[in-house]
């Protein structure tokens, strides 16, 4: 493959991308993903330098892997990154500083896992886990709903971590809402059986994201970014949808959009599929159509087998994802294992070196390339 005819048909990937409150060089964004190299939730030198490398080689935007807010049962490991308490914070800043140094843009991923933390995980294990109704994802009753007061407080804990990626440099924040975690439990029905302005129908269940985004809004002020991720699928059923129209997904999406979400990162398993019969638009151009918010596409982009498969995966060409970002169905590409794998993967792309990307092992997770 001649290096010209690459560079021409990656085009689309590397045309700077501009929207309100968001600049970047390209269309590539760092997908969050889940590490666990933070011993007792703070990330350390080796964390800064893992996300200076992708800044270096040229990623557009890097979103961190999910960081929890301050909440006793907020993420469950040891070795899973918080965004509270002096010590993460610091090298949360660590972080910003080596991403900054080299030309690059990052945002926190907060997060709060809700359900899916079993009783006993690590750490606080003697907190139990939270969500709207107390259900497992399975639907299985673990622990009492949540009360209004600890929703206030929940809400709360987001703001201040939001505050905090601000005071501390990062270039916007985004809030997972997405595969079942917490923000996702109040969307899903399965997991939201409340009967107040929590839950009921599909706006009722948006009710607690939307309160807890206009929080973040109130502390960062009208100019810092807000990304929202969001899938249909939850860690056990992939097949779940919360939307099973595109009107549902616009009376979902709507009050997030008056909430203050600037962009939508729509997370998908394989970022070709169509989300609804009729349509050939994924999730992301959907999400584009029915707010006119930028959107990320996300799902096995470069690699030939999706990620919940935990199994390795070759690249793969990417003429299909680059047909739809140039027909302007979506704004950004997040890219997940290849990059996990391959710090270099977007100057390579970017150089025409398509044959020295790096196929997925899952040997890679045990390790900050």
């Amino acid at each position: 493959m001649s290096n010209t005819r690459t560079n021409t048909s990656t085009k689309p990937l590397f045309q700077p991308f501009t929207s309100e409150k968001l600049t970047l060089p390209n269309r590539t964004v760092m997908a969050p993903m889940t590490r666990g190299f933070s011993p007792d939730g703070v990330p350390g030198e080796d964390v800064a330098a893992y996300y200076r490398r992708r800044a270096e080689n040229g990623v557009g935007l890097i979103v961190t892997e999910g960081t929890g807010v301050n909440h006793p049962t907020s993420v469950s490991g040891a070795s899973i990154p918080v965004f509270y308490g002096e010590k993460s914070l610091n090298g949360w800043a660590q972080v910003v500083k080596e991403v900054h140094k080299v030309g690059g843009k990052i945002v926190p991923q907060l997060w709060h896992v809700g359900m899916t933390r079993k009783e006993g995980d690590l750490p606080n294990e003697e907190a139990l886990p939270v969500g709207p109704s107390g259900l497992s994802l399975s639907g299985e009753k673990v622990t009492e709903p949540m009360t209004d007061d600890e929703i206030a407080n929940m809400v709360e804990a987001y703001a201040q971590a939001a505050a905090d990626a601000k005071r501390i440099g990062f270039d916007g924040i985004e809030l997972h809402g997405a595969h079942g975690y917490l923000i996702d439990q109040f969307f899903w029905e399965n997991t939201n059986q409340r009967t107040d302005r929590y839950g009921g129908d599909i706006i009722g269940r948006a009710h607690f994201a939307v309160e807890v985004i206009e929080a973040c809004r109130r502390e960062v002020g009208p100019d810092f970014p807000i990304i929202f991720r969001f899938s249909q699928w939850k860690m056990n059923n992939f097949n779940a949808k919360i939307a099973e129209t595109p009107e549902e997904l616009e009376n979902l999406l709507q009050p997030l959009v008056e909430a203050g979400v600037d962009i939508f990162h729509c997370s998908t398993r394989r970022f070709w599929e169509p989300e609804f019969e009729g349509s050939d638009l994924n999730l992301a151009g959907w999400t584009k159509k029915v707010t006119g918010k930028p959107v990320i596409s996300v799902g096995s982009v470069g690699l030939d087998g999706e990620f919940t498969s935990f199994a390795g995966a070759n690249t793969t060409s990417l003429d299909g994802l680059i047909e739809k970002l140039d027909n302007e169905e979506f704004d950004l590409v997040a890219i997940g294992r290849s990059l996990l794998m391959d710090p270099k993967w977007v100057s390579k792309v970017r150089d025409g070196q398509a044959d020295d990307l790096l196929p997925f092992n899952k040997e890679a997770l045990k390790k900050l390339y």
